[in-house]
């Protein structure tokens, strides 16, 4: 139970008459000390009130330690950091957005003084993308969140809340579309873009456009999970065909220690992204044919890397992949320098990551059933069907035929028969597909 003492003024080392008062109030169970105090009070029935409310409050469990009300976000976030373990790039990805917008406004407030509207009032002023500033307050409030079951506030004020967006002036015309063209890139496109980059590289794209992988997984891919098969029971039979087995994945990204001092460049291997995405992908025909040739010519391990068996960094890949996709001059031969063809531009702007979504695009144009067109793209499906809808062998039957007929549809619209002038192909009859 609270209660109340004097405590007298002291002046020029006398007591003197002049009092004030201190509450003491007893502690959480387990707590050091065991009895807890604040002076100040100038009645003796406002010290003992102020010491009942503290109690009241632990017995709900809503007080906050007085060692805690004075913590600053930025010493909770980088204690955060510090034992919130994660994937490399996922670490590395939150120090950046903690050191570049985070932590210069926000560093030195306390946990508790900070509000939603301060923090919404502030992410309209930042001079980056909207989806980056959401990015930036997704972060402020699982770190708040944390803070909340650490005992640092009672509740944190971020969440669940709305971000205003700004819709006056500019902010409301729409953004440029990354590519300029509806309905995004084609089947013919990564046809071209393949033919165009060569046999060991363009076997990557026409991979990652007809079976999905995101760019880490391709780097990441191991010729011993290529072209493995999958055998399932199917009506009288048996459903049989290839495919490739994604376990893990290349990440690119500046590494750090506990307190966030940056301790090198690194491309390292993780496992994936998360349950959903370690997944196997069945390979129609066409790629089968690709990848078994690509195999047989390949000297590494890894089934997608540079020509000396290292991964693809994200620079060297764009200085070749970008001028494939956008177009170059013509180079005139000189002295020190080889002749170099004009290229036109096949379409402008399309990436590895729109490729992928042409995977996902196709899979919805052929029809592919929801349960098995999350399990190939990698995703997570959400809802209770997650649990009771299955792929079957019937689905990804239908899933091969599709994309095996959109290939050859593409080849035939811009007029190829074989790819690379070496791998020669041959357009399977209707119904082959086991």
């Amino acid at each position: 139970m609270a209660y109340a003492e004097k405590i007298y003024k002291v002046r020029n080392g006398v007591k003197t008459k002049q009092f004030t008062w201190r509450v003491m109030y007893k502690a959480p169970e387990g707590h050091s000390p065991a009895w807890l105090t604040k002076p100040g009070f100038e009645t003796k029935k406002t010290a003992e009130a102020w010491g009942k409310e503290q109690e009241r409050l632990i017995r709900e469990g809503t007080w906050i330690d007085p060692s805690k009300q004075a913590v600053t976000f930025g010493e909770f976030a980088r204690t955060f950091m510090a034992t919130r373990k994660k994937r490399g790039r996922t670490v590395g990805t939150r120090w950046d957005k903690l050191e570049n917008h985070i932590l210069p406004r926000w560093d030195g407030v306390p946990l508790r003084k900070i509000t939603w509207f301060d923090v919404d009032t502030w992410q309209q002023t930042m001079s980056i993308e909207d989806v980056s500033r959401g990015h930036c307050v997704s972060l402020m409030s699982t770190i708040m969140t944390a803070a909340q079951d650490a005992g640092y506030i009672t509740v944190n004020p971020l969440f669940g809340r709305r971000r205003t967006k700004d819709t006056s002036g500019d902010a409301a015309m729409p953004k440029a579309p990354k590519i300029a063209r509806d309905g995004g890139p084609r089947p013919e496109d990564a046809v071209l873009l393949a033919e165009r980059l060569g046999p060991a590289i363009g076997v990557h794209v026409l991979t990652t456009a007809f079976g999905g992988l995101r760019w880490g997984e391709g780097l990441g891919l191991h010729r011993d999970n290529t072209l493995l098969t999958r055998r399932q029971p199917w009506g009288a039979g048996e459903f049989v065909c290839p495919i490739l087995r994604i376990v893990e994945e290349y990440a690119e990204y500046t590494e750090r220690d506990e307190d966030g001092r940056k301790t090198g460049y690194v491309v390292r291997l993780e496992p994936t992204k998360n349950d959903g995405s370690t997944r196997d992908i069945d390979v129609p025909p066409f790629l089968e044919e690709l990848l078994r040739h690509h195999l047989a010519d390949w000297p590494h391990e890894r089934v997608f890397c540079t020509r000396s068996g290292t991964p693809w960094l994200r620079g060297n890949w764009s200085r070749m992949f970008r001028p494939a996709c956008d177009g170059r001059p013509e180079r005139e031969k000189r002295q020190g320098v080889s002749y170099r063809a004009a290229w036109e531009p096949i379409l402008p702007g399309l990436d590895m990551r729109a490729l992928r979504a042409l995977h996902d695009t196709m899979q919805s144009e052929i029809g592919v059933k929801e349960p098995l067109a999350f399990e190939a793209a990698g995703h997570r499906r959400p809802g209770i069907k997650r649990h009771y809808q299955k792929p079957t062998p019937g689905m990804r039957a239908e899933r091969l035929e599709g994309l095996e007929a959109a290939y050859w549809r593409a080849m035939r619209n811009v007029g190829l028969t074989t790819m690379w002038g070496r791998v020669s192909l041959r357009k399977r009859p209707a119904g082959s597909i086991p």
